[in-house]
């Protein structure tokens, strides 16, 4: 599409605007991150001089660029002179000219980045997080070796022609730099990006492993849940597949957010349930573990999951003082790794162990009950 237009090394030029407007735009991005904090900070005022003058500087390299490419140099060779731009134009004092205004515009956005990116990984609390900023600042700092190693074999160019394998040479070298370069940045880049996605991997696989029993709870206590669970084909088997994708799917903004809902509506389930089940049921629910041969945390957990199924039977009767009940979990993480342990069980328990725990419950006719 440029080449019909007749203007040698066009395509160069256009090139080099594309990587000017780019680098901009990450100037940008650097400004953005620290958007929120102390603006009287020293690394907060370097970034917001960089954001006001990125654009007018952005836009006066590529005026400039355009005037020398359009003015001073000779752009009556052609690649059967030679296959690299910077081997056309050795020589000519417009190319140090040229390619001195983009060196410098590049190091310069580079410097501003690879300083911010460093000061952010000493920073960063999570080692992802952190190695992936130090890459990231490791890349801007391979990039400005870049265009001081470009800059310095320009500069004598003006004075000496180079020899046709010195000027292969050194394009061969900066070439590898600035690969090296913008691999390191790529891959600093993905690592942070790569963490978030595992993150919400792992969160989605906990939310599944929670649903059954979160679902059960839910449907058994109502004005609980913010969300109730889909009951496409009244929640039979052969929609479950489809009620289980549209409840961990719909509604929350991210799965993080799923997961801390379905842990707080678990627990207000078992508040209720706590005012509805006789006071003897928690013991009896290890004593029942206890028989089976658990033994530790996973008698506890096994006794809790007991404990959940058989209070269902009991959701009904009248409510009033809670009773005892012991859980483990001092924190948010904790306490989802030891629900996720207790829905395991939940979902695999014995249906026989519901009779002999409910067997202490008595049922009375009281209508389903809401939160209170």
């Amino acid at each position: 599409m440029i080449d019909p237009l007749g203007i040698n090394d066009l395509p160069t030029l256009l090139k080099h605007i594309l990587a000017i407007v780019g680098i901009c735009g990450l100037l940008t991005y650097v400004t953005d991150v620290y958007a929120d904090e102390d603006a009287t900070a020293r690394h907060i005022k370097i970034t917001s001089l960089a954001h006001r003058v990125a654009a007018r500087a952005s836009l006066a390299t590529v005026l400039c660029l355009a005037g020398v490419f359009f003015l001073a140099l000779d752009r009556t060779k052609t690649g059967a002179d030679s296959p690299y731009f910077v081997g056309r134009h050795i020589g000519e004092p417009g190319l140090v000219l040229y390619m001195g205004l983009l060196y410098l515009y590049t190091a310069a956005a580079a410097a501003v980045c690879g300083y911010q990116w460093g000061r952010a990984a000493r920073h960063a609390r999570r080692w992802p997080l952190r190695a992936g900023l130090a890459m990231m600042a490791a890349g801007m700092v391979v990039i400005i070796l870049y265009a001081v190693l470009r800059t310095a074999f320009l500069i004598p160019t003006a004075v000496a022609l180079p020899s046709t394998a010195a000027v292969v040479q050194q394009e061969q070298i900066t070439d590898a730099v600035l690969y090296a370069g913008f691999l390191l940045w790529l891959v600093g880049a993905v690592t942070p990006a790569a963490r978030a996605l595992i993150g919400r991997i792992q969160c989605m696989r906990t939310v599944v492993r929670l649903h059954p029993l979160w679902r059960d709870l839910v449907l058994a206590v109502d004005g609980i849940a913010l969300y109730q669970p889909s009951l496409l084909l009244d929640g039979h088997r052969a929609a479950a597949v489809v009620n289980l994708a549209r409840d961990v799917l719909s509604h929350d903004a991210t799965p993080q957010i799923r997961l801390g809902r379905y842990v707080t509506e678990i627990r207000d389930v078992t508040h209720e349930l706590r005012r509805r089940v006789p006071a003897d049921l928690l013991s009896r629910a290890r004593e029942l573990a206890d028989a089976e041969g658990h033994r530790g945390t996973d008698a506890a957990a096994v006794a809790e999951a007991y404990w959940l199924k058989s209070a269902l039977g009991a959701v009904r009767h009248p409510a009033g003082a809670p009773v005892r009940f012991e859980t483990a979990g001092g924190d948010f993480a904790s306490e989802v790794a030891w629900l996720v342990r207790v829905a395991d069980v939940y979902r695999s328990a014995r249906p026989a162990a519901v009779p002999l725990i409910g067997s202490t419950v008595t049922e009375q006719p009281v209508p389903h009950t809401s939160r209170m």
